[in-house]
């Protein structure tokens, strides 16, 4: 099935965010090792993620920081690929996912501006599998040891709230920083295999 670099090229975008290290690494790299080592056949297109997800686990740090990158931030509404703004939507349809709260809309906004201060050179990436953006911000909020404001104070975040630029950094490359970016790895290769099942490959 996946037996030229072309329909493998194809194939990655429906799978992942489109991105030129999609294209231009990882498409010719699973190609060689598939000739190498063919898929498994019963279902080959959660086999070629499960080796794609390995191959990008084998790049350097950069490279995979580059790769997830290409997500969208939770949160964002604009420029999203259909798949993303249903995912990130909890599967809602289009007009409803327009009408996520402005509240959480924004508390997302700050989460992503203080993990990204945090995890230098990361996007905070998490397998939404059907859940709310309010929840997701609750998993963000934990992530960084902050207190969660839209349930404590439904007018607003309390003055003394941390600022991103307040946050502590982690270590660019440090172990902390490096199990990071192997979870956001992984978690794309989650979505992934969501994407498969919704697109029937």
């Amino acid at each position: 099935m996946y037996e030229t670099q072309d329909v493998i090229a194809s194939t990655l975008p429906q799978l992942f965010e489109h991105s030129d290290i999609l294209i231009t690494k990882l498409a010719p790299e699973l190609f060689q090792s598939i000739r190498n080592t063919p898929l498994e056949t019963t279902d080959p297109t959660n086999a070629l993620i499960e080796r794609a997800i390995a191959i990008i686990h084998a790049w350097n740090a950069h490279e995979q920081a580059e790769f997830i990158a290409a997500h969208p931030r939770i949160g964002e509404i604009k420029q999203l690929s259909a798949l993303s703004a249903k995912e990130q939507s909890g599967g809602l349809s289009a007009t409803t996912r327009l009408q996520a709260p402005p509240e959480v809309l924004k508390r997302l906004e700050h989460l992503n501006a203080c993990y990204e201060r945090v995890y230098s050179g990361l996007r905070y990436i998490t397998f939404v599998n059907g859940r709310t953006r309010a929840a997701i911000a609750r998993e963000m909020e934990d992530k960084l040891q902050l207190g969660h404001p839209l349930e404590s104070y439904p007018d607003g975040p309390p003055l003394n709230e941390p600022t991103a630029e307040s946050m502590i950094c982690v270590a660019k490359n440090s172990e902390d920083w490096l199990h990071e970016l192997t979870r956001a790895v992984d978690d794309v290769g989650k979505i992934a295999k969501s994407r498969q099942k919704s697109l029937g490959l």
